[in-house]
């Protein structure tokens, strides 16, 4: 049973999402705006979603991982379903999308579009189901352990208040070597109390924002390992009365990649080398891992030991040739993030690298 905080937070939020906001015109901050750009090759994609679903769409990011052809897809917070119709069409009618959410409103939307994109798509069968429920607890709508290729979540996860047992849940529901692949709005210090509690910030999604160093921990403690950054992007909130509230905290849309595989807590080095094979549908040239790891198709690259796994024991496996094991090591891998990113002060780094 949920806590009083944290029933007053599901109540806040529903109210938010379900009554206080009719479209993204309506947001009072730029955080739930999606500022991360989406690849040139998903926009015939995304015209084929009906413009009210489009029109309700509150996301910070692009949650798209490449590779996603029949695969079966955990879409945490679908809202009105705009990202779990795209995900519907990249996965093809052979595959299948999932999307939770706890507003009744939103998913009244998403629901009722269902038919519609389905003849859009030209499908025999529609490929998405949404459900109801809260992403805490995903045993209650029926998702059950090692079921889930891939989750995703676009600025969603900040709106819960027990986000140790969201991602406990994505790990459970994860199949071995299946993928965690998430936008979201992270700050860079705390959030005091008062803040969190406020129900503009919290729908926002600035109230309830992670701060980075706390969602590392947190991963760890559920023995993830490593992660990776993907993207990320400062967030200039443009309302000055929201500015003068949060003060110097700064906010970030941060895109990150984890997988269910074990790894270890740095990056050793056992003189790996990784090679794409540029056989991706849609990614002949190069393959972007995260933010400083872009493999260019057949040129070697050097790689510490869990980059060399996370390629090559998930569902990746097949675009990649790995040469050598990891008989030898030579002690720790010479991995850093993006050296213009983190010139810029705007750079957070993962478990790795």
């Amino acid at each position: 049973m949920p806590t009083n905080i944290e029933s007053d937070t599901f109540d806040a939020v529903q109210n938010y999402y379900g009554k206080v906001l009719q479209t993204n015109k309506d947001l009072k901050t730029t955080a739930c705006c999606s500022i991360e750009t989406m690849p040139q090759s998903y926009l015939p994609f995304l015209s084929k979603i009906h413009s009210n679903v489009k029109d309700k769409f509150y996301g910070c990011g692009s949650p798209f991982p490449p590779a996603l052809s029949g695969r079966t897809i955990l879409d945490l917070g679908c809202g009105t379903g705009r990202d779990a119709y795209l995900l519907s069409q990249l996965v093809g009618e052979s595959g299948s999308v999932i999307g939770i959410d706890m507003t009744k409103e939103q998913l009244d939307v998403a629901i009722s579009y269902l038919e519609y994109h389905r003849k859009e798509f030209g499908y025999q069968k529609s490929n998405v189901t949404f459900l109801e429920g809260y992403i805490e607890n995903l045993k209650s709508c029926g998702i059950e352990d090692n079921s889930i290729d891939l989750v995703v979540s676009n600025c969603v996860t900040n709106l819960s208040p027990n986000k140790k047992l969201v991602f406990s849940e994505i790990f459970r529901v994860l199949k071995p070597g299946g993928e965690l692949y998430f936008s979201d709005v992270f700050s860079d210090q705390r959030i005091p109390n008062e803040l969190k509690e406020d129900p503009v910030l919290l729908g926002e999604c600035l109230g309830g924002a992670l701060y980075t160093e706390d969602f590392r921990r947190l991963l760890l403690q559920l023995g993830v390992n490593d992660f990776r950054i993907v993207s990320q992007f400062k967030i200039n909130l443009l309302n000055p009365e929201i500015e003068k509230k949060v003060g110097n905290i700064n906010f970030y849309s941060i895109t990150f990649r984890a997988f269910k595989i074990p790894l270890e807590d740095r990056c050793e080095d056992y003189g790996q080398v990784a090679y794409y094979q540029g056989t991706i549908d849609g990614f002949p040239h190069s393959f972007t891992l995260d933010d400083h790891h872009v493999f260019t198709t057949g040129k070697p690259m050097l790689v510490c030991g869990n980059t060399a796994d996370m390629v090559s024991t998930t569902h990746y496996k097949d675009h990649f040739k790995i040469i050598g094991d990891k008989s030898k090591h030579f002690g720790l891998f010479d991995c850093g993030p993006n050296p213009v990113a983190a010139s810029s002060g705007d750079q957070t780094s993962g478990a790795c690298c």
